[in-house]
């Protein structure tokens, strides 16, 4: 069995997808590429912040990486731990890594999602179009969380066929 595990397609790979705990998600065009599987987690640190900027600014494309942890303590959770996109990356393509994720979620039966905001260009009104609500007051991070306890949204149609 491969560290690293690369799927495509998230019906075949649904139980495999179940049992990892680390992935990140990658989108292209709109379209889903692969999510690969980690051995480990992935760690955010100021350096990733800084890089991602740069990485940002300059990379040119429709493209997007979501990292997501599922915490060792905390089962019933997922993290969106960090997302790194390119100068073009379209709303579709954000939405579709979205979509994927609360896919993972439905697959795992996570009782929530949790991320903390650092990027000042990403608002309340933008997070609570895609379902999610601030969460824990602080004054130093932006907590947000996308509760299911049980009740997912409908699946995405373009992951059904």
């Amino acid at each position: 069995m491969s560290l690293w595990p690369s799927i495509s397609d998230i019906e075949h790979g649904a139980e495999t997808l179940r049992r990892r705990r680390f992935g990140v998600i990658e989108v292209a065009g709109g379209e889903l590429r692969q999510v690969v599987l980690r051995p480990w987690p992935k760690v955010a640190t100021f350096l990733d912040v800084l890089t991602g900027r740069h990485f940002h600014a300059r990379r040119p494309g429709d493209h997007l990486r979501l990292f997501y942890n599922q915490p060792w303590g905390h089962g019933n959770f997922l993290v969106l731990r960090y997302v790194v996109s390119q100068r073009n990356t379209s709303m579709r393509t954000l939405t579709r890594a979205l979509d994927v994720l609360d896919e993972i979620a439905r697959l795992k039966r996570s009782d929530a999602l949790l991320c903390d905001v650092s990027n000042g260009r990403i608002d309340r009104r933008i997070m609570a179009r895609f379902g999610w609500e601030p969460h824990c007051p602080s004054r130093w991070h932006r907590h947000y969380i996308k509760r299911f306890y049980g009740d997912f949204p409908p699946r995405a149609a373009w992951l059904n066929g």
